[in-house]
C-alpha cells in the first residue's frame, strides 16, 4: 500500500430560517382506557378547529409522538407507609405544525391555540424549507475544506495529492433547527382582530458537518 493522508474537512453554514415550527404538547389523565383514548382524540379535534380559525389547514396538524400509560400516586397509609395507587391512565399527545416565517400569522395561530379550551404547552422553532439543500452546500464545503487542507500539508512535505483513497462520511441526520422558544402569553400583548402583536426577529441557523477524506500521496 502507498502513501496516504487522511484529512478531515469542516463545513459551517448560517441559514435564515423561513418556516415556523409549532410543537403542542397536550395530555391527561382519565379514568379508563376507552375513556383516555376519546378524550384525547376529541381534544386534537379542538386544537384543528383552533388552527383553522387562525388561517391554517387542520390537517397540517402531524402527531410526532402518542403514549397511553398508567398512572399511579403515592400516598401515606395508616402507618405512616408510602404506598402506590392506582388513578387511570394517563396520554401525551405532541404534535407539530410547520408554516412559512410570518409573525402575523403566529399571533393568530398562538391566539387561537391560547382561547382553547385544551389545555396545552408551545414551544416556537425555526428551520428551513430546503434542509437537503443546505446539508448538500455543508457537505460540499466539508470536501472543498478536506481538499484544502490535504493541499497545504502536502506540499509542506514535498510530495504531491494524488486520487482519493477513501470517503468517510456519517451519514446520521443533520437537524437544521434554531433553540426552542417557551411561548409565554403574558408576553404578547393583544392586536385587533383576534391575535396577537409578536415581534420575534428569528436568529440565522448555524449548522456544521464533517468529512474525512483519505488521499494517496505521490
Amino acid at each position: 500500500m502507498g502513501r496516504t493522508i487522511r484529512v478531515t474537512g469542516k463545513g459551517n453554514l448560517s441559514v435564515k430560517p423561513d418556516i415556523i415550527c409549532l410543537l403542542i404538547e397536550a395530555n391527561g389523565v382519565y379514568s379508563d382506557y376507552a375513556k383516555t383514548i376519546k378524550k384525547s382524540a376529541h381534544q386534537t379535534k379542538l386544537l384543528r378547529k383552533a388552527l383553522e380559525k387562525s388561517g391554517l389547514s387542520g390537517t397540517d396538524l402531524k402527531t410526532t409522538h402518542f403514549s397511553i400509560q398508567s398512572e399511579y400516586e403515592r400516598y401515606l397509609d395508616e402507618n405512616d407507609n408510602y404506598k402506590s395507587r392506582f388513578v387511570g391512565y394517563k396520554f401525551e399527545h405532541e404534535t407539530e405544525i410547520k408554516f412559512p416565517n410570518d409573525n402575523q400569522q403566529l399571533g393568530r395561530t398562538l391566539y387561537e391555540l391560547s382561547r382553547c379550551p385544551v389545555e396545552v404547552e408551545f414551544t416556537i422553532r425555526y428551520t428551513v424549507s430546503n434542509p437537503e439543500d443546505v446539508k448538500n452546500e455543508l457537505l460540499g464545503k466539508a470536501v472543498e475544506d478536506s481538499k484544502a487542507k490535504a493541499k497545504i500539508l502536502a506540499e509542506s512535505a514535498g510530495v504531491a495529492l494524488g486520487e482519493i483513497e477513501r470517503i468517510d462520511y456519517s451519514w446520521g441526520e443533520l437537524q437544521v433547527v434554531s433553540r426552542p422558544l417557551e411561548f409565554m402569553e403574558e408576553l404578547c400583548s393583544p392586536a385587533a382582530g383576534g391575535s396577537y402583536d409578536i415581534d420575534i426577529e428569528a436568529d440565522d441557523i448555524d449548522v456544521g458537518d464533517t468529512v474525512t477524506i483519505e488521499w494517496e500521496l505521490k
